[in-house]
């Protein structure tokens, strides 16, 4: 076979990659459509999936690589089991800050902890990056490469790896199950 020939299968998964892309990002986007607006009206609904259709259709290309792949039912079954593991992070980060708040002192070592991960995908790093931004005590400042900056309020180990297990270890473990 020369080089410029392809077989059919070849052009089949080339056709079906951007198809299979806009299915992933219609649900994606009609989501949290359905969440933001808590409600199961007809015109509410009906809305929502038209500009999710449409808003897919316009950017597909720049939301996935993957397509529905990213969907993989092993992927959607371990995704709630993140939310418990965000949130009790959310209430010792909230506890945390609330004692340093009411504390005589305030104890803070403020500092930016550069944070390597071993997510790979731009998805996962995202996911990353917000979670520790949305725990109080913790902003992702940058993401680039391989590596997050984070501003934290006390700075417990001036150790990398000590520091990216104590603010990122338990969301990037989830995380590269979902992601990745």
């Amino acid at each position: 076979m020369r080089m410029n020939e392809c077989t059919w299968k070849d052009i089949e998964r080339s056709a079906l990659k951007p198809v299979s892309r806009y299915l992933a990002t219609v649900p994606a986007l009609f989501c949290p459509w359905l969440l933001l607006t808590s409600t199961v009206q007809r015109q509410e609904v009906g809305a929502g999936a038209v500009f999710a259709l449409l808003v897919a259709a316009l950017g597909y290309d720049g939301f996935t690589d993957r397509g529905l792949a990213m969907l993989h039912p092993r992927r959607v079954v371990r995704l709630p089991a993140y939310v418990p593991v965000f949130f009790w992070e959310m209430i010792k980060a909230n506890v945390e800050v609330a004692y340093r708040a009411v504390h005589p002192r305030m104890p803070i070592r403020p500092g930016i902890v550069a944070i390597k991960t071993g997510l790979k995908t731009d998805v996962g790093k995202l996911l990353l990056a917000n979670s520790i931004t949305l725990t109080p005590r913790t902003l992702t400042m940058e993401v680039r490469g391989k590596h997050l900056f984070i501003h934290w309020i006390n700075v417990k180990d001036a150790d990398t790896a000590k520091a990216a297990g104590m603010v990122a270890g338990r969301f990037e473990r989830h995380l590269k199950a979902i992601c990745e």
